[in-house]
């Protein structure tokens, strides 16, 4: 049999909502970093003609800056400033993807979220004990571990595609300068590609592992999810307490709605419902009550007390009960089946009958 102080117990929607109010979210820091890179890596090959060819007209205007019949000075901040501009014009679409990339990883792994709850001082941030208990942690130790696993495997990686090609990287020393920069740009791209895609698989291990541990931390033991279940749906006591003061509302209202009834139509016993129609105020009557067992015998005796019609009709109680509710006008379907009813009600009420029970 589990302790009852030990969190065995799923957390709860509300204490998942406070926990994410206050920051307490998964997430992965290196998932960010790796899906930059390897969107950066994508980039660079895609565009790298394009960047090249651009520096290549910057070097050069920044060159021909140095002809012009001007001032050291201003050749100079005029250099600068053009380096700036078409600089910033060659990087600004780079920036702009890597940005929206980091957006969108945070955005997949958090949500829209806005909290200043971590920045609130807390003594326990800047407690020495409860340093040294995070530092000597279970959780640090295993993010240590994973730590060495991502250097282990990066560099097995490395190493590997380094072997595979090092006869290659041998031979760029033979080739012609434009040659072995072309070749050795493939090869870092290669060797980036792969341990980009490394980083990434690493890192949604890791984001999983965030993920396991949030949902470990927030585990409730059965103490916890019982109050959390009292706050949710109120203390039992007050929920009874509410629960006998609507019935006790019901019940009065019942008892001042029946009286004004026109008719009372019954399964007989089971089902009851009270009708009241004023042509001249109503587009169709209106059921003022309604009941089941208890209820209809209470509008029952009620109707009796007053001297409102009862009617037996079962097929009609039984459709009244099921289509409408308090309040409710009879719908259209049954209004040749309640004008019978109430056609015969006012033919007794027209020939001077006040009768408690009737039967059509």
């Amino acid at each position: 049999m589990p302790d009852l102080g030990e969190k065995t117990e799923a957390p709860t929607p509300r204490r998942l909502a406070e926990a994410r109010e206050k920051g307490q979210v998964a997430r992965s820091a290196d998932l960010s970093a790796a899906v930059g890179l390897l969107v950066g890596l994508l980039l660079l090959n895609w565009q790298s003609p394009a960047l090249l060819r651009g520096f290549g007209e910057l070097i050069q205007e920044a060159f021909a800056f140095e002809h012009a019949p001007t001032a050291p000075a201003q050749v100079l901040d005029e250099t600068w400033r053009m380096m700036l501009r078409h600089g910033t014009a060659l990087l600004l679409p780079f920036v702009l993807v890597l940005t929206v990339a980091a957006i969108a990883v945070n955005f997949v792994q958090v949500g829209f979220l806005f909290t200043a709850f971590p920045l609130v001082p807390s003594l326990d941030k800047i407690s020495p004990l409860k340093g040294l208990a995070r530092l000597f942690s279970k959780r640090t130790l295993l993010r240590l571990a994973l730590s060495l696993t991502k250097v282990a495997v990066i560099t097995v990686v490395a190493y590997l595609t380094i072997r595979a090609r090092l006869a290659e990287l041998l031979s760029l020393s033979a080739l012609p300068f434009p040659q072995a920069v072309g070749h050795a740009g493939r090869l870092v791209f290669a060797l980036g590609l792969r341990l980009s895609v490394v980083l990434v698989v690493l890192a949604l291990l890791d984001y999983g592992l965030q993920r396991y541990q949030l949902w470990q931390d927030l585990r409730m033991t059965r103490e916890e999810l019982r109050e959390e279940l009292k706050r949710m749906e109120g203390d039992p006591l007050m929920r009874q307490r509410r629960l006998h003061v609507a019935r006790q509302l019901a019940a009065h209202r019942m008892s001042q709605a029946v009286p004004k009834a026109d008719v009372v139509v019954t399964n007989p016993t089971h089902l009851a419902v009270a009708l009241k129609y004023d042509h001249e105020r109503m587009p169709s009557p209106k059921v003022v009550a309604k009941g089941a067992g208890y209820v209809a015998q209470r509008i029952r005796d009620i109707a009796n007390e007053h001297g409102v019609p009862i009617v037996e009709r079962k097929p009609l109680a039984q459709a009244l009960y099921k289509a409408c509710e308090v309040g409710d006008y009879v719908p259209p379907q049954l209004y040749k089946a309640v004008a019978e009813v109430l056609a015969f009600v006012f033919e007794l009420a027209g020939k001077g009958y006040r009768r408690r029970a009737a039967t059509a």
